[in-house]
């Protein structure tokens, strides 16, 4: 089919926090050529700040909160949300919840996710003081699909960033960031485009 007349993949965006990254992703749809457009910002935090930036964009939004819920009661609501916006694949931005082996299984194939380190190195939190404290020469990020080992799954792109000497944590996250707002949008677009 011409890329003209191919409809967009139909995305929905996870978060937890402050939506930069749902941001990059949507801002990025709307360039020319994009294959994707997000159709859903759903979030386990009903005040996430992401959710309002998604409102002003006029994205249609789902929250639950995940306090006081079972982990695949939470999910199964979760996922029912997501199918009902016609969501072909997932993105997760900033979703702070390990997600079950049953509900990735769901997705399988279909669901990505960005990791501010260049994996396999520093799976987990706490990467940038890992990197540091490792005396690496460069921090960096990583886009992968998502599979039941955490940021275990197959690698789509990575962005080396360099660690300054006087470097701390915060610092270097707020440069692998902007690595992170270049790098997955076009991570996304590459693998939701050949699909």
């Amino acid at each position: 089919m011409p890329e003209a007349t191919r409809p967009k993949v139909r995305v929905a965006a996870l978060l937890s926090g402050n939506g930069t990254t749902m941001s990059a992703l949507h801002y990025a749809s709307k360039l020319p050529g994009c294959p994707y457009e997000i159709v859903l910002v759903a979030s386990n935090v009903p005040d996430a700040p992401g959710l309002k930036i998604a409102a002003a964009e006029g994205l249609p939004t789902f929250a639950l909160d995940h306090r006081g819920m079972e982990r695949r009661a939470h999910e199964q609501a979760m996922d029912t949300a997501l199918r009902e916006s016609g969501a072909e694949y997932l993105a997760l931005c900033g979703y702070m919840r390990v997600l079950t082996a049953d509900f990735v299984a769901g997705w399988e194939g279909r669901m990505v996710n960005t990791h501010p380190s260049l994996l396999p190195k520093y799976k987990g939190l706490d990467t940038h003081a890992r990197a540091i404290a490792a005396g690496d020469a460069f921090g960096g990020c990583s886009v992968h699909v998502v599979t039941p080992e955490l940021d275990g799954g197959p690698l789509l792109g990575q962005m080396p960033v360099a660690i300054l000497p006087e470097d701390t944590p915060d610092s270097l996250a707020r440069r692998v960031i902007l690595a992170e707002y270049q790098l997955y949008p076009r991570m996304f677009a590459d693998y939701v485009g050949r699909s």
